[in-house]
């Protein structure tokens, strides 16, 4: 006969031992939600290496070292989080509005600055009138008749238009006769732009003449109160008269060689 052992019965202390662990683990998880303030619906509970959150539930291990004060001190840190950050967020609307108004500032600074600015160049386009009718104008004929020219008209600020109306091209001062025409730019202080803008004005006046079978010879000058030695040296290269103030009057130099260019409809 022999002896068969009983089915093992279970160590109660152990067991009780268990369930107390258990159950203070539960407790204190509980006890870390109440303290932190977290928004009802949000459970947790440490028991098993299990962690319940809302109605869903993600197994994982939970370290052995987590310690209340540990949890308790991360919703601390959070909670500042929010606190700077809200912060931080009322710093910066300020920050826009205080943008806001000095920009506002500036556009109201920049409208004034325009006003003035459009001012001065009404008063400079009235003294540019002046430099063109005092100083380039008086003996014009006569200063030109000297290079050979007989200029029977003389008048400032001719426009031209097409046969629809439309502006082509403007000259500051205009001289003609049956043979030549001469337009002229005339600025208070002459620049290479200056020049080049009045080649291609030359090159519109030159088609405006073929359209009306005008077989004249067209010529060009360029008059300035300033005129510095590279301007002078890129006008003369062109084919320009350069016209320049002196004294009470203008003088005209005719570089030795010079031959002027001439814009004329192809025969």
């Amino acid at each position: 006969m022999r002896f068969v052992p009983g089915p093992q019965q279970p160590d109660r202390r152990r067991s009780a031992r268990s369930a107390k662990a258990e159950n203070q683990s539960g407790i204190q998880g509980r006890a870390v939600v109440e303290r932190g303030g977290v928004a009802a619906g949000l459970i947790m509970e440490y028991s098993r290496g299990e962690e319940i959150m809302g109605n869903s539930t993600q197994k994982r291990k939970v370290p052995k070292n987590v310690q209340f004060e540990d949890v308790w001190a991360m919703f601390q840190e959070t909670d500042q989080m929010m606190k700077d950050t809200a912060r931080l967020q009322k710093e910066t609307d300020q920050m826009i509005k205080d943008t806001d108004r000095q920009m506002k500032e500036t556009d109201r600074r920049l409208d004034k600055m325009m006003a003035e600015t459009d001012k001065k160049i009404g008063k400079l386009g009235n003294r540019f009138g002046e430099l063109v009718e005092h100083l380039v104008m008086p003996n014009m004929v006569e200063k030109f008749r000297a290079l050979g020219y007989a200029f029977t008209k003389a008048g400032p600020g001719i426009e031209f238009y097409d046969s629809k109306g439309k502006p082509l091209a403007e000259v500051d001062l205009w001289l003609e006769n049956g043979e030549f025409a001469l337009a002229v730019e005339v600025k208070s202080c002459l620049h290479i732009q200056d020049i080049k803008d009045h080649v291609r004005r030359m090159e519109t006046l030159c088609r405006y003449a073929e359209e009306r079978n005008d077989k004249r010879k067209f010529l060009a000058a360029a008059a300035g109160a300033i005129v510095r030695q590279n301007v002078r040296e890129y006008a003369v290269k062109n084919g320009f008269y350069v016209i320049e103030q002196s004294g009470d009057t203008v003088k005209i130099e005719v570089p030795e060689g010079f031959r002027p260019r001439i814009w004329q409809v192809s025969s």
